[in-house]
């Protein structure tokens, strides 16, 4: 592999890489099926009589259900079944983290798009009409829009309105800097906005029970959902995890795949449901919109002395990850810099807006551009250059983090942000005829090239890794070898972070066995735990590890004892086992030959525990950093902006797999972009508008700036497996915050608000 592979000819050159196994660019195994269209997802399956289930869903942010008649729709022929709350077996609400959603409204709708009902017919055109012919008598209520507005409305929920408070209390609250800075910013909603949208089967089980194939990212804990809401032991209940068409720590919403074991139970049928792009809108979470308030204390050379701050999450309707999300923003609130002083008051609250959940970066990134901004305002009054700030502030290993934790792990961050702050800036446009596709707007988009001014801008983000506060993390595989080939089973779900890669190549680099395949996932497997924060890099790649280990052992010990020497003194490379001193030299084929060897192994990394009541706590396993220097254009008369180009410095650990990587890397700044620049889903009095992707303006291919990834420091994180660290959610969280900063630069305005309005980034006259 040549250098080129990961890095253009101006950027951070990466060693040859082997053929196979650890550091070695393999390809996934589904890319081709993927590529060409014949790889299967849930919305390609088939199953002998199968129904189509179409789901009723409320056109109302807040309102009482007076009734629902159901009698019209159940009179259409084709129809096979219709349920609604009074059909759910199970009484308890829903949850991951808290148990606040029933699977159907009841009494009271509490946002736009609440499942009512769910309807099972012999054709999907059928189960549509069906559910548009259910009459619903509702009492409108006024929506509870504003989180501000939440802590003193009426109780959305038995549980109240607050779902968590942090008080963050660190060092001397009567420290006073020489140069302060205040700041107000508002984060909108960003939505994951997966390339496929919600899609799953559910079939019947001939001894009674369902099995659910849908795209889960957690599928244990699906089961565990469902088989509570259908009422049966979870036994009954099987997931199989099909094909997902991608998922950024999204896809945990099980709004979806329960109606759909209710309709298979009910109708003794295969049931089998699609969702359109409106439906995906409306069922599954967004990214919390968050509202911050900080203060930033200095003295007069700009090192940090104190930080104040106050974030409020809107969680919308229901809790879900809302307590964790919390958590990460207010531990991450000051970001990768030293704060002896740090007063942070968080909360997250439910509103009648929609759910926000899970989003890669979540938390973090809502902090990042906050903090970055006000770093930009304190270079300004202080009178120092932006990145110059940043590095006199710059944390390191072996500082201690506002929550009382200690970073133990690598933290690079100065070496990161001095890496994108040398690299070459971009050449200017030409202001030339054959250019002006270069401006603002594309094509024709600026009025006059003499409009545009260049910007530059950095941000520097952080993350945890692993789930975090006392989370038990753990995970199990299981690595088998027979006739030459190696087999891994483990329950960590591919949703596109290159799990199933790096298992292989793991095994090829511990077994010296090529042909290395990936079982598919289901509930029969132990559990492997949810895809996010990095985990399956980690937990289960750890696991893996283990496993292979122990098979190892089991093919070396009889070749140890024939040549009475010990197994750690011989080496598998290239398909080859060796001694140490050349008498033993083999194949690994010909060693395994005839023999059929297994081994299941845990790996569970070191405890964490919850912050207190004042914020303080070592929450976090591993911890990853990253420096963005942004450049932008930007039409100073209409407020279009461009992103010329992003330099990227990230700390990895380890380079597994150079080629993914990268690819890893450029999705997470290129989804981060979409958050400063198009996307937010607009939701007034707690209607989503425009739930397609006509109004909601994800980046394209035509969008994606120049990504150039400058520096990747490998400095192993001991208490990782490979030492290597989670690579996607830390580009999402830090992007958004740089190409802030550029504008700023460009435009002299404060650019407080994300996404970045056209009138934010007109320049003052």
């Amino acid at each position: 592999m040549s250098e080129d592979t990961l890095a253009g000819p101006e950027e951070a050159p990466v060693p040859e890489a082997p053929s196979f196994g650890v550091g070695a660019s393999l390809a996934s195994t589904e890319a081709r099926a993927k590529t060409e269209g014949t790889f299967p997802y849930a919305s390609d399956l088939w199953a002998e009589g199968l129904l189509w289930a179409a789901i009723l869903r409320s056109p109302h942010a807040h309102a009482r259900i007076v009734s629902i008649d159901t009698r019209h729709a159940l009179r259409m022929p084709g129809v096979r079944a219709v349920i609604t709350h009074e059909d759910v077996p199970g009484t308890a609400p829903h949850g991951r983290r808290a148990a606040d959603r029933p699977v159907f409204a009841s009494e009271v709708v509490r946002h736009h798009g609440e499942p009512i009902a769910a309807v099972a017919a012999d054709h999907p055109d059928t189960a549509r009409m069906a559910v548009a012919a259910i009459t619903v008598e509702y009492e409108l209520l006024d929506p509870v829009t504003d989180p501000e507005e939440s802590f003193e409305a009426a109780p959305l929920h038995p549980d109240g309105n607050l779902i968590r408070h942090i008080p963050l209390r660190s060092g001397d609250p009567e420290v006073v800097g020489e140069v302060v800075v205040d700041g107000l910013y508002r984060i909108g909603r960003q939505d994951p906005a997966p390339i496929g949208a919600e899609a799953g089967l559910a079939v019947p089980r001939p001894g009674g029970g369902v099995e659910l194939y849908t795209a889960s990212t957690d599928p244990h804990a699906d089961r565990d959902l469902a088989a509570a809401s259908y009422g049966l032991p979870a036994e009954q209940v099987k997931v199989v995890v099909t094909g997902v068409p991608g998922a950024t720590g999204d896809r945990e919403d099980p709004g979806f795949q329960l109606p759909l074991g209710l309709l298979a139970l009910r109708t003794g049928c295969p049931v089998k449901l699609t969702a359109n792009r409106e439906e995906s809108f409306l069922g599954h979470p967004h990214r919390h919109p968050t509202l911050l308030r900080y203060r930033h204390h200095a003295d007069a050379e700009g090192k940090l002395v104190k930080v104040e701050a106050q974030i409020l999450l809107d969680a919308g309707a229901y809790a879900d990850a809302s307590a964790d999300v919390l958590a990460a923003a207010v531990s991450f609130a000051c970001g990768p810099y030293v704060v002896p002083n740090a007063f942070i008051e968080g909360w997250a609250v439910r509103t009648n807006n929609p759910p926000s959940g899970h989003v890669r970066g979540e938390g973090a990134m809502q902090v990042c551009a906050a903090y970055e901004a006000q770093m930009d305002k304190l270079a300004k009054r202080i009178g120092v250059e932006p990145a110059e700030l940043r590095l006199r502030n710059a944390l390191a290993t072996g500082d201690i983090l506002p929550t009382g934790q200690t970073v133990t792990c690598p933290a690079p961050v100065a070496e990161l942000l001095q890496a994108v702050r040398d690299f070459p800036l971009p050449a200017l446009p030409k202001d030339t005829p054959e250019d002006e596709w270069l401006l603002p707007g594309g094509p024709e988009g600026a009025g006059e090239p003499g409009a545009v001014r260049r910007g530059v801008g950095y941000g520097l983000g952080m993350v945890h890794m692993l789930g975090s506060e006392g989370a038990d993390e753990v995970s199990t595989a299981t690595v088998k070898v027979h006739d030459g080939v190696a087999t891994v089973i483990c329950a960590a779900v591919e949703t596109g972070q290159g799990f199933s890669t790096l298992a292989r190549q793991i095994v090829q680099e511990t077994l010296g066995v090529e042909d290395v395949r990936v079982a598919p996932v289901d509930t029969d497997q132990p559990p492997a735990g949810p895809a996010c924060h990095g985990r399956h890099t980690w937990v289960s790649g750890g696991a893996v590890e283990r496993a292979a280990k122990m098979v190892r052992t089991q093919l070396l010990q009889p070749l140890a004892h024939t040549f009475g020497m010990s197994t750690e003194l011989l080496q598998i490379t290239d398909g080859r086992i060796t001694s140490y001193d050349g008498v033993l030299s083999t194949t690994v084929s010909e060693a395994l030959e005839g023999k059929e060897l297994w081994a299941t192994a845990q790996c569970r990394p070191h405890p964490t525990e919850p912050l207190d009541e004042s914020g303080q706590g070592d929450a976090f396993v591993g911890l990853a950093f990253c420096a963005i220097r942004a450049v932008v254009d930007v039409d100073i008369e209409i407020g279009s902006v461009r992103v010329v180009e992003l330099a990227v410095a990230q700390d990895v650990g380890r380079v597994l797999n150079p080629a993914q990587l990268k690819a890893r890397i450029e999705a997470g700044v290129t989804q981060g972009v979409g958050a400063a620049l198009t996307e937010n889903l607009r939701a007034p009095r707690g209607l989503i508008r425009h739930p397609d992707l006509t109004g909601y303006a994800l980046p394209t291919a035509l969008d994606a700036p120049d990504i150039r990834i400058v520096k990747l420091v490998e400095e192993r994180d001991v208490v990782a497996p490979f030492g290597a660290k989670a690579v996607s959610a830390v580009p999402v969280v830090t992007s958004p915050a740089a190409v802030a900063s550029a504008v700023r630069a460009a435009t002299g305005r404060p650019v407080n608000r994300l996404p970045i309005r056209p009138q934010a980034a007109v320049a003052n006259s």
